[in-house]
């Protein structure tokens, strides 16, 4: 009982977040709205017992990329004083969209048979994904690491080549 109330407070902050971001004409408040629907997600995610995606969810997306953009937007001069001019262009179409969307998800949602999963007690998956990154999947986890190296060497010869010109 008490997981779901919990599940559906996170569900509310996720979604009220993802709302404002949508809808807030400021993009410092979105940026902002930004972080409590990422936090919502992690929170959403321990209480799946994913403590690793979870834990990802929070260094990557708001520890990274959320500080990054909360910078990018409060160190860019005048971004508060940015006035769009066709804000009321295509409302009505999103709004239809939207609608529609929603409808279909509703119609899915009543009309699917949903299980009960079995209680399960959860357990840290940790131990398990790193058993895994250093075992069966270590060839797949190192090419990506390749991968990875030659996209930030090849990011580094294209910002030299535009200095150079």
């Amino acid at each position: 009982m008490l997981a779901q109330v919990i599940f559906y407070a996170l569900a509310a902050l996720t979604v009220c977040s993802a709302v404002l971001v949508a809808f807030s004409r400021n993009i410092v408040y979105s940026t902002f709205a930004l972080l409590g629907a990422f936090m919502g997600i992690v929170g959403i995610y321990i209480l799946l017992a994913a403590d690793f995606v979870a834990m990802v969810q929070l260094l990557v997306y708001v520890g990274g990329i959320l500080v990054l953009t909360i910078f990018a937007v409060m160190l860019t001069a005048g971004i508060g004083d940015v006035k769009v001019s066709n804000r009321a262009v295509g409302t009505g179409p999103a709004i239809v969209v939207a609608g529609v969307a929603a409808i279909v998800m509703l119609y899915a949602v009543m009309r699917t048979q949903w299980h009960q999963a079995a209680a399960f007690t959860p357990a840290p998956t940790t131990y398990a994904i790193g058993n895994a990154f250093l075992g069966d999947y270590v060839l797949p986890f190192e090419v990506a690491s390749l991968v990875l190296l030659a996209a930030l060497i090849g990011a580094i010869v294209i910002s030299r080549h535009e200095v150079r010109e």
